[in-house]
């Protein structure tokens, strides 16, 4: 009898239990205060999902790119090394000569970093490298026209005075190196309104 008694006592208490868990069960998933998981909105046609990592942020070059070693090789042939350096230094100047004299802040990191992505790709890699070297102690002038023409201009002489030829004339290089284009600027050469090139050393070694 008391075995009986002890089953019946267990069997209720085991309903008892069960039904405690689905009454918790139950009121828990119908709590009000419980946040509700976060739903994602989906885009409205049209418009287009991006992450920052798709779009490249063109505005900042890194400065491994532009200072970096020279990429190509030493170059031994001694007339195509000549033949290569006149045909550039004719478009350096020509570039320095159609630069805007009022440039916007754009168009002098657009020159400058120019002018260091072509001192590392130069096909003549020790050429590119004694280049390099000028640019570090003369670094680019790009605030107007005539500073950008002044500099090439010296940064070109320091190249003679190591190669030992002859000095240029700075004030003439308008003249040497004109494009032919007929613009405004060549009427104005033709008034005689030429533009003195100041080279100062001082404002050579700062930048624009």
């Amino acid at each position: 009898m008391a075995r009986r008694q002890h089953l019946s006592l267990m069997v209720l208490l085991a309903i008892v239990a069960f039904f405690s868990v689905s009454y918790l069960f139950s009121s828990g998933s119908a709590d009000p205060s419980s946040p509700a998981p976060p739903v994602a909105a989906a885009p409205a046609k049209g418009d287009s999902v991006s992450s920052s990592a798709d779009t490249p942020d063109l505005g900042h070059i890194s400065s491994a790119i532009l200072s970096g070693e020279s990429i190509a090789p030493k170059l031994e042939n001694a007339t195509a090394k000549a033949e290569l350096g006149r045909a550039s230094w004719k478009l350096f100047h020509t570039m320095m000569a159609r630069f805007p004299e009022k440039p916007t802040p754009d168009d002098s990191l657009a020159l400058k970093t120019y002018i260091q992505l072509f001192a590392r790709l130069y096909p003549c890699g020790d050429c590119a490298s004694h280049f390099r070297k000028l640019l570090a102690k003369y670094p680019p002038q790009t605030s107007s026209r005539n500073a950008a023409a002044g500099w090439a201009c010296f940064v070109h002489n320091e190249v003679n005075t190591r190669l030992k030829k002859d000095q240029f004339d700075c004030n003439k290089i308008g003249d040497f190196y004109d494009c032919g284009c007929g613009d405004e600027d060549k009427k104005k050469a033709e008034a005689g309104e030429k533009t003195s090139l100041e080279l100062e050393k001082n404002d050579l070694t700062k930048g624009a």
